[in-house]
């Protein structure tokens, strides 16, 4: 197997993971920030319903790109507000929008995450054989503080989000915006995710050979 001249690489999932689970870090915010007990389990199963049900996080049209921070704190209020609904909490805060102010400044920073162990060794491997690499993700620009905070920026050549390219994966736009970034070609290029559909599927259907990692 010819060796690739970049890799891509999806963020969460991929990269780094949730410490814990979305629904204990809702919880403990909520519990902070409002005095207010809310089931983890409940707000886990709320959140990921909520985010399945929720349009892609990338914006149509010509948007501004000082517009961009804006809108995606508004998409993920929007998941927020649902999740709480749905967990029948809603209701019961004096101020949800500080509240989500908090949570939303704590998903930039590093508390949150963890670098799975064998990231750092294997992409300084490949970075040291002269490999390109790169992040294709569905994530908003918190993702360059996120990456910075775990020590990762470094090995990156490019980032390429879905809320500035205009196109979420599968969507063949957002791997040809990537590509484009390197000059490459689909067959020079590998792309590694945790995604059957967005990522496994996706950078397929461009020509880029693609890799589908399972977490156990």
């Amino acid at each position: 197997m010819e060796p690739p001249k970049v890799i891509f690489l999806d963020a969460v999932g991929t990269l780094f993971g949730v410490r814990g689970s979305v629904g204990e870090i809702y919880s403990a915010i909520a519990r902070k920030i409002e005095n207010l007990e809310v089931s983890p389990e409940v707000l886990d199963l709320a959140f990921y319903q909520s985010f399945k049900a929720s349009p892609p996080l990338a914006f149509a049209g010509n948007v501004e790109p000082d517009k961009i921070p804006q809108l995606e704190f508004d998409w993920w209020e929007a998941i927020a507000v649902d999740t709480f609904t749905r967990a029948g909490a809603i209701e019961r805060f004096d101020d949800f929008k500080y509240f989500f102010q908090e949570l939303y400044a704590y998903f930039a920073t590093s508390k949150p995450w963890y670098v799975y162990p064998e990231v750092l060794p294997t992409l300084t491997k490949w970075q040291k054989n002269g490999i390109k690499l790169g992040i294709i993700s569905n994530f908003d620009t918190r993702i360059y503080q996120v990456i910075e905070n775990l020590k990762l920026e470094k090995l990156f050549s490019t980032i390429t989000i879905s809320s500035i390219v205009g196109a979420a994966k599968p969507n063949s736009k957002i791997f040809s915006v990537a590509l484009h970034k390197h000059n490459l070609k689909p067959k020079d290029a590998w792309h590694i995710g945790d995604s059957l559909k967005e990522d496994y599927d996706g950078a397929k259907a461009v020509g880029i050979r693609s890799f589908l990692l399972r977490r156990i």
